[in-house]
């Protein structure tokens, strides 16, 4: 293995040109596939045989209506200013919030804030919840998006609309939090190693990296049953990882020039050695990976805890 790596190392050095391509044409492909590619399976999951599981399909056969196994979205609606939500001048909106998620697809029903004393004391805040037929993990965009246009058709007459739940779907792109940790990321290699360039090399592979991982899951996630969530487990284990192994290469290079090798050999010597030990801690993140998918993840999925 090492003996292959140096090589790899010495070629990619020899060759950056046209390893730099290749990258570029692997990730453009990957996006093209994804874009491309039909929408991942629902997750769905069950333990036949269990009890839970008896009384889940008893509930289903004789109230197939309630959805004993259907998202849920808790809905609060708080008045501006701390204005009264049971006025006149605000208890239309709310109760028009209500008819409308009553009217959106895939629901069963929703609770009436002011029937079912889902007002609070001080008359500011109400609070209904939404049900669903499904679980939240088969909702479809279409179910999606009408519950997110109540909600912006309600917060554009003034109200203050938040909500939580398995039925409230949760963006899984890159956002905020991640942002903000490679920034943190880019600022401590740059002062690690006082250079932009030794600094952006392991955010830029490893941003690559996540990218044509997450394109291939996408691509392949009807083909192989890959759900929803597999995608935002690729990207939080893919920057740290990615990062973290580019570090070990990055700075087994940085040694290898300070002893006085040649670039190529540098090169090649940081693969060959470095390169070595992320191979192996690659293969057993997959391997403790694939085995925690096996025993956890059905159980964890089934308790509503993944």
């Amino acid at each position: 293995m090492a003996t292959f790596l140096h090589r790899l190392g010495r070629f990619a050095f020899r060759r950056r040109g046209l390893t730099v391509l290749l990258w570029l044409l692997v990730f453009v492909g990957g996006g093209v596939a994804a874009s491309s590619a039909p929408p991942p399976p629902a997750d769905t999951f069950s333990m036949p045989g269990t009890e839970s599981q008896k009384a889940f399909d008893l509930l289903k056969e004789k109230f197939p209506a309630a959805g004993a196994e259907g998202a849920s979205a808790r809905v609060v609606i708080r008045a501006p200013g701390g204005q009264d939500v049971s006025g006149p001048r605000h208890k239309p909106a709310v109760s028009g919030l209500v008819a409308e998620l009553k009217k959106a697809p895939g629901v069963v029903g929703v609770t009436d804030p002011y029937l079912t004393g889902g007002v609070s004391k001080d008359a500011t805040t109400a609070y209904a919840v939404v049900s669903y037929k499904v679980p939240g993990l088969q909702l479809t965009e279409e179910e999606h998006g009408a519950q997110a246009k109540a909600f912006e058709n309600a917060r554009a007459k003034g109200l203050t609309v938040e909500a939580g739940g398995d039925a409230v779907k949760i963006d899984t792109a890159m956002g905020g939090a991640e942002i903000v940790g490679v920034l943190v990321s880019a600022v401590v290699l740059l002062v690690t190693f006082g250079s932009l360039i030794a600094a952006g090399m392991p955010l830029l592979t490893a941003l690559i990296g996540v990218g044509v991982g997450i394109s291939g899951i996408t691509a392949l996630g009807s083909t192989f049953g890959l759900s929803t969530n597999t995608s935002t487990l690729a990207m939080m284990i893919g920057l740290a990882v990615g990062i973290d192994y580019a570090l070990f290469i990055i700075s087994r290079y940085r040694s290898e020039i300070a002893e006085g090798h040649e670039r190529r050999e540098a090169a090649g010597r940081a693969v060959g050695t470095a390169g070595s030990a992320v191979v192996f801690a690659g293969l057993t993140v997959i391997i403790a990976l694939a085995g925690l998918a096996v025993v956890n993840v059905p159980v964890l999925t089934k308790m509503g805890l993944s």
